[in-house]
């Protein structure tokens, strides 16, 4: 029995051409090739087979019967092989039913969620779209499975397996209630340290660095309150006298709905750059595609 892992399956193709065209310069000149590498490729072909496969006649170079009889499966699997090669990966939106997993923050999800899902109901109602907390799991991980098809956020130390596109940069500021005394003048460090501040203690990166900015300039030695992560922040501001620290896109996303002002902070705090991130195996994946358009559309500044 022959091994196909011993045959060149270039050798393959000079066969079939060779059956189709009957001619060793007609198939030198479809393949691109020389008149004597289709004859060498002949001649290894024939001594894998055991057969002679082509004889000159004086109606061309005709099969054998042992050509003639593997010329069917032969084409039949090199036309297999051209189609899998070629399949198109069709994704429309408007019919797809796919459901897609973001990795994002909690702070994402207050300021991506709700666009998307309009988005969506508008553009894909089929789509279903689902977040996962990026702090609850190894997104890097589920990005590379595929169980995770992107992630958004200001996320650090990211691999080079995953490519990245960014969406925005934003700075942080003070959020504090409507009424708040921060709200009716200049805020120094002086007045700044002497409100009681709210801390966040979010375990996410890069937000996690800001806590030691904030307890450098002094902020620690008025904290009373601390609580893991930034969706219960508006709720609790806009019923007391504290003050917080937190992403701009957070505070332009809460002041209206819960009666909130904010200022800058009166020091430097770094900027965050949120990004989209996605696994290089799906680089080329049209919902995947179609998916970081949609978000880069809606939200790149």
């Amino acid at each position: 029995m022959i091994d196909i892992a011993h045959i060149d399956l270039n050798l393959l193709v000079v066969f079939h051409e060779m059956y189709r065209l009957r001619n060793v310069s007609q198939v030198a000149k479809r393949l691109g090739l020389s008149q004597p590498t289709v004859s060498n490729a002949l001649s290894r072909l024939r001594k894998t087979c055991g057969d002679e496969l082509f004889v000159r006649t004086g109606q061309g170079m005709q099969p054998t019967p042992y050509g003639q009889r593997v010329s069917e499966p032969i084409a039949h699997a090199l036309s297999s092989v051209t189609q899998a090669l070629n399949q198109e990966d069709h994704f429309n939106p408007a019919t797809s039913k796919r459901n897609f997993v973001i990795a994002m923050t909690d702070v994402g999800e207050i300021h991506f969620m709700p666009a998307l899902v309009d988005l969506c109901r508008r553009t894909a109602p089929y789509i279903g779209i689902g977040s996962v907390r990026a702090s609850a799991v190894d997104w890097q991980q589920g990005m590379e499975t595929g169980q995770i098809d992107l992630a958004i956020g200001a996320f650090a130390n990211v691999p080079e397996s995953l490519y990245h596109r960014k969406l925005f940069s934003q700075g942080y500021v003070t959020m504090f209630r409507r009424g708040h005394r921060f709200g009716k003048g200049s805020v120094d460090l002086k007045t700044f340290l002497s409100a009681t501040h709210l801390l966040v203690t979010s375990r996410d990166s890069p937000y996690d660095q800001i806590n030691a900015r904030l307890e450098k300039a002094g902020v620690a030695s008025t904290v009373s309150f601390q609580v893991p992560h930034f969706t219960a922040v508006p709720y609790i501001i806009s019923t007391t006298d504290m003050v917080v620290t937190v992403p701009k896109k957070l505070a332009e996303q809460t002041v209206m709905p819960f009666a909130l002002d904010f200022i800058e902070p009166p020091f430097r705090l770094p900027m965050l750059n949120t990004n989209i991130l996605w696994h290089r195996r799906y680089n080329q994946d049209k919902g995947n595609q179609w998916l970081r358009g949609l978000i880069a559309e809606r939200f790149k500044e």
